[in-house]
């Protein structure tokens, strides 16, 4: 008889590990989310279109924690004011393309036939045009307003969706619970949102965090790339381009927002990974 090696319980040192790598970011968020969310009510952010001629290009001091720009604005505030609309379209453009994809992620796997092949055939498509490209084009059309950037993105978010939820369908749908509930007489509608939807959801929630962090690093993209919501409104991504000619005399102009942006696309990622994780160990222990 082959005795199977007991799989050592995790040591202290990996719990810590693993609760500092989860509760960091966590923290940055928290602080993040309270500064963007009162930021118009704190006294020390200024006003993020405010110039001060005569301190231009200055670096972080006590005056102004991350330096100014070119014009004499100052940095951290015009950060505050830029990360508002990245965790905004970040927030919104996720969770609209997961409820939609959700929809038809679910039609698609429960039905099948028909419905599987035009769905999926329609996911593919927009999967086989590039993210950026596609919102470029249609924001350079539509006009880059707050509300067409999270429709665009939305659009962008609802194939990578669809496929989860479809996965997903294909995995309960022929569970017990629902064999059994089709065997009572349960219609389509009621198995669909009483029986699969519960199942469903959780997992399509765990990957909601890493759907924000690909947002918000597209929204970055098209501001940079000039295409985001028009100047005076601070960006992210316009506040970097703006920066990226005085690289070499003044780096902070630049690399202060983008670490800005950095850490909080990370901070996204890990804890959407530590959700995941706990989902995939719940879901396994069924």
């Amino acid at each position: 008889m082959t005795m199977v090696p007991a799989q050592p319980a995790p040591t202290i040192a990996s719990r810590e590990s693993l609760n500092f790598a989860f509760w960091l970011p966590v923290f940055w968020m928290g602080i993040l989310l309270f500064t963007v969310a009162f930021a118009d009510a704190l006294p020390f952010v200024r006003d993020p279109t405010e110039s001060d001629f005569t301190a231009l290009k200055a670096r972080p001091s006590l005056e102004f924690w991350l330096g100014t720009d070119v014009l004499g604005r100052d940095i951290f505030a015009r950060v505050i004011h830029g990360a508002r609309i990245s965790l905004t379209v970040g927030f919104f453009a996720p969770v609209f393309g997961m409820i939609i994809g959700l929809f038809f992620g679910m039609i698609a796997g429960y039905f099948r036939g028909k419905f599987e092949s035009v769905i999926v055939g329609i996911v593919d498509v927009i999967l086989a045009f590039p993210n950026i490209v596609l919102a470029m084009c249609i924001l350079f059309f539509a006009g880059a307003t707050m509300i067409n950037l999270i429709i665009v993105l939305s659009v962008t978010s609802i194939p990578a969706n669809t496929r989860i939820a479809r996965v997903s369908t294909l995995v309960y749908a022929e569970r017990e619970f629902v064999l059994a509930a089709r065997s009572q007489g349960a219609s389509d509608f009621r198995i669909l949102w009483i029986e699969l939807l519960p199942n469903i959801v959780l997992p399509q929630l765990a990957y909601i965090l890493s759907f924000m962090s690909i947002v918000i690093m597209i929204e970055g993209s098209l501001a940079f790339l000039g295409v985001g919501i028009p100047p005076p409104t601070p960006t992210l991504g316009s506040m970097i381009a703006q920066g990226f000619p005085d690289i070499n005399t003044d780096p902070h102009i630049t690399f202060l927002p983008a670490l800005f942006l950095f850490l909080t696309v990370l901070s996204l990622n890990l804890i959407g990974d530590h959700l995941r994780n706990k989902v995939t160990v719940r879901q396994s222990a069924l």
